[in-house]
């Protein structure tokens, strides 16, 4: 488990980009915000709802810096360095979370088919065990401030149409290389192949794999649409993304700038999903205007039984995994 302590040392030096940030007001405490995505994903409408809800509560209080694309680093990195207290806030993708932190409450969002839609992510996003397991981050030595779905994921195959669990069966497709996506993949059916980020476009041309997990905004970003022409709407898990700031640099504020920075998050949390559900459904269009056939998956309650093994199992590793899991299937 990686912690404060034992990063000081490894990003003392990083290195501010002199790129030109969005900032929110050239006065008051400085916060760097960093993240690795571009300026129209939804982790960063995450950071700019979040910079201005804050100016709106407290005037020229905070001079928040946006540094988005890689500016000072990837999701791994600027996590990293946010818990050693060099950077003070990110917005990472949370699938990184457990990994990074050993906290595993985190890993709650990615458990198959229980997040319904993006209406319903905002729910638990604002419920008490949303709020819950933003504080399991405490102990890393990050205060969790916000949730967001940055992209339901769906599934692109370039060969046939996937609409039935017997569809899946040995499709090589490619994963984030953790182990939760491995259990749920393997439980499917497929032959599930991590790889980087980057050589998906090409593995899928060669047919190195034959299909991939993914959310609308990459599949467009990405140009898989030239490839692959078959989308089926799974939306098996929502690509959450947390907004976090270093407890270092919180426990610099007054409680009145510690109230401000929460309530900011929370007004974060429901701009930005508001943004990545219409981002969502005008990125179909797109895509069937590109000529990808887009199907609903049909046999899903074939699925969620196929995969209820994945979320007991994971429900065993933290009690707020199980609670989630109660508060996301009502039970």
């Amino acid at each position: 488990m990686i912690t404060r302590r034992t990063l000081l040392h490894t990003s003392a030096a990083m290195t501010v980009s002199l790129a030109m940030p969005y900032v929110a007001r050239a006065a008051g405490k400085s916060i760097r915000l960093a993240h690795a995505a571009n300026e129209v994903h939804p982790g960063h409408i995450q950071c700019t709802s979040f910079a201005a809800a804050l100016e709106e509560m407290l005037p020229g209080g905070f001079n928040v810096q946006i540094f988005p694309n890689r500016q000072l680093g990837d999701d791994k990195q600027v996590l990293e360095a946010t818990i050693a207290g060099s950077l003070e806030m990110c917005t990472a993708s949370g699938v990184l979370l457990p990994l990074v932190t050993g906290r595993p409450a985190m890993n709650a969002w990615q458990l198959p088919f229980l997040v319904r839609d993006y209406d319903h992510f905002g729910e638990l996003a604002q419920s008490e065990i949303g709020q819950q397991i933003l504080d399991d981050l405490r102990p890393a030595g990050l205060v969790g401030l916000s949730l967001i779905d940055g992209g339901q994921r769906n599934f692109l195959s370039v060969k046939n149409q996937v609409t039935t669990l017997d569809d899946f069966a040995g499709l090589k497709t490619r994963i984030v290389p953790v182990p939760l996506h491995k259990a749920i993949w393997e439980a499917i059916g497929t032959a599930p192949v991590g790889m980087p980020y980057g050589e998906i476009y090409g593995a899928l041309e060669t047919g190195v794999i034959d299909a991939v997990e993914i959310n609308v905004s990459s599949m467009l970003g990405e140009n898989l649409w030239e490839i692959g022409k078959h989308f089926t709407l799974t939306g098996h898990y929502p690509w959450h993304m947390s907004l976090v700031m270093s407890d270092g640099f919180w426990d610099t504020l007054s409680e009145e700038e510690q109230d401000a920075v929460q309530e900011a998050g929370r007004r974060a949390t429901g701009e930005a999903l508001g943004y990545a559900k219409e981002q969502d459904l005008t990125g179909r269009e797109e895509l069937i205007a590109k000529g990808v056939e887009i199907a609903p998956l049909e046999d899903a309650a074939a699925v969620r039984e196929t995969v209820a093994s994945v979320n007991a199992e994971y429900s065993q590793q933290d009690p707020l995994i199980a609670e989630f899991v109660a508060a996301a299937t009502g039970t």
